[in-house]
């Protein structure tokens, strides 16, 4: 049903995003990596995905504060792969303080990057979606897209503002065959959150268990983490005909989080 469509995720070469990016390339659809880290290692996973599946996966370095950048790789993948299918608005960064000490320039690459570059591989390519009559736009919110957490006002505000992005493409699209839709996962444990466990069990004098279950995964009823495969595989029923009417919806995958 996907094989041989296409896609360009961003924010992908780790984490969440890979996740979604190796679902997709499973389901046979052509991927555009893309995101930050070592080149080599970079490769090394482009290589790997591209051998794997039955699908053709290549890696745009597009900085996501960079407009100009970002339309190279829409370009990119669109000459490569002759059009674009899916969107993934994945790329995402955090940082944490008050919001009288938070660095102005910490919040304007957080809204850059999660919102504002959102906007731009959308509307760069809505237009050809809407002209062949099908697309899919997948935006990784969050939990706290949808409730707040105190210390976090640039993340919190650019993931509320991605939903309200959401459901206006997704009004925009829908009589074109273009859902628009979000999946706003609790806590996920990537390899970057994985790495902060033996440090918070050191630094509270507690085991890495209950970092996990009392720290990490307070808010969320089940105490277990949501997983890429999880995000992956929805991403995947959210490209699928079975999930056509699905469109401007704000999905919790959070354990129950957002439902106390």
């Amino acid at each position: 049903m996907l094989k041989g469509k296409s896609a360009v995720v961003t924010g992908s070469t780790s984490g969440i995003g890979l996740g979604m990016a190796e679902a997709l390339a499973g389901a046979g659809v052509n991927v555009m990596l893309n995101g930050l880290g070592d080149p080599d290692e970079i490769e090394k996973t482009r290589a790997e995905l591209d051998g794997k599946y039955d699908a053709k996966v290549l890696f745009h370095g597009a900085d996501m504060t960079k407009p100009d950048q970002i339309e190279d790789m829409i370009e990119t993948a669109r000459r490569e792969f002759g059009q674009i299918d899916i969107m993934v608005n994945n790329a995402g960064i955090q940082h944490v303080a008050p919001v009288e000490e938070f660095p102005v320039e910490k919040w304007d690459a957080i809204v850059a990057i999660i919102l504002s570059s959102a906007f731009h591989c959308s509307r760069l390519v809505f237009g050809e979606m809407k002209q062949r009559g099908w697309g899919r736009i997948i935006n990784l919110a969050s939990a706290h897209g949808l409730v707040a957490s105190p210390y976090k006002s640039a993340y919190v505000s650019a993931k509320h503002g991605m939903l309200g992005l959401t459901k206006t493409l997704a009004l925009e699209g829908a009589e074109h065959g273009v859902t628009v839709n979000a999946i706003c996962p609790g806590y996920v444990l990537t390899p970057l959150v994985e790495a902060q466990i033996p440090d918070t069990a050191k630094a509270r004098g507690i085991s890495e268990e209950e970092v996990k279950r009392n720290v990490i995964l307070e808010a969320q009823p089940t105490k277990e983490f949501v997983t890429t495969e999880q995000i992956g595989a929805m991403t995947v029923f959210l490209c699928r005909d079975e999930a056509a009417q699905i469109n401007g919806a704000s999905l919790p995958m959070d354990g129950g989080w957002t439902a106390k």
